[in-house]
């Protein structure tokens, strides 16, 4: 099958209701049975997560899972700004003229991507960017990239379109047109940082540790909030996580960063590792 044919029907698919029965039936005790075989298909480490693989009560539950204290280190020092999450750098780079790069030939705007606020968007100008894919046999939790405060948070409903290669080389504006949910994180260190959760065909929800926002819900409609009574939180903190898989975009302010040596597009990489450095 062609991959215009695929695309075709990716657009013809409904998206969100595939996604939120797929969220119920991973959720079930029969889901279980298939925990074991989900491993070897996707040759998952289960040394280093939390409990043994017996005691997980459901697919999504194992699909969830925590790691064993000290699985992930945090790349140390004031400067350092790390990876939130298990993945693959699908693109990287400078915010030019209010866009981002989504692949060759394809562009978005950052004020679609943070939920259509051009005065928010204007923070990130000349700011820099990184689009984080995680894959099915990935760790799915998501963990602060910098020290900071949560400042607010913006959910944006939209469509479901699979965030794999074959999704974002068909679907133009993917990650504008997918559901988000957007945490703005204040750092003492590099200023405003934007920690943009992607939604994806078959991810029955989003979820974050600070409220009660999640995305894939019936009728969803827009919200922007500021966090209250959250606490400063480390790098490594927990900050929410994916109901399968799918995709982090990381966006930062003009100036403040400069890219590891070995980040590059392509590159894996796990939580806690050196992604930047304060400029």
């Amino acid at each position: 099958m062609s991959k215009k044919l695929l695309g075709g029907i990716i657009h013809r698919l409904p998206q969100n209701a595939l996604s939120r029965t797929m969220g119920k039936i991973t959720g079930t005790r029969f889901s279980r049975m298939a925990i074991r075989r989900y491993i070897r298909h996707y040759q998952i480490d289960v040394e280093s997560i939390e409990k043994p693989v017996e005691q997980y009560k459901s697919l999504k539950e194992f699909f969830t899972r925590r790691l064993k204290p000290g699985a992930r280190p945090i790349a140390a020092g004031t400067d350092t700004i790390v990876s939130p999450v298990d993945g693959t750098v699908s693109q990287l780079g400078d915010i030019q003229e209010g866009t981002l790069i989504q692949a060759k030939g394809k562009a978005y705007r950052v004020s679609e991507l943070l939920g259509g606020s051009e005065e928010l968007a204007k923070r990130y100008q000349g700011g820099k960017f990184i689009t984080i894919y995680l894959s099915p046999r990935d760790y799915h939790r998501i963990h602060m990239p910098v020290n900071g405060t949560l400042h607010s948070y913006t959910y944006v409903p939209g469509r479901l379109y699979p965030v794999n290669q074959l999704g974002v080389e068909q679907v133009d504006r993917l990650f504008a047109r997918n559901e988000r949910l957007v945490t703005f994180v204040e750092s003492e260190e590099i200023g405003s940082v934007a920690v943009v959760k992607v939604g994806a065909l078959f991810v029955g929800s989003v979820k974050v540790t600070y409220c009660r926002a999640t995305t894939n819900v019936k009728r969803g409609k827009p919200e922007s909030e500021p966090i209250v009574n959250t606490p400063y939180l480390q790098k490594g903190d927990e900050l929410g996580w994916f109901e399968f898989g799918s995709t982090v975009i990381l966006v930062f302010e003009n100036g403040q960063i400069d890219w590891a040596p070995d980040v590059n597009v392509g590159s894996k990489l796990i939580m806690g590792q050196l992604l930047a450095k304060k400029r």
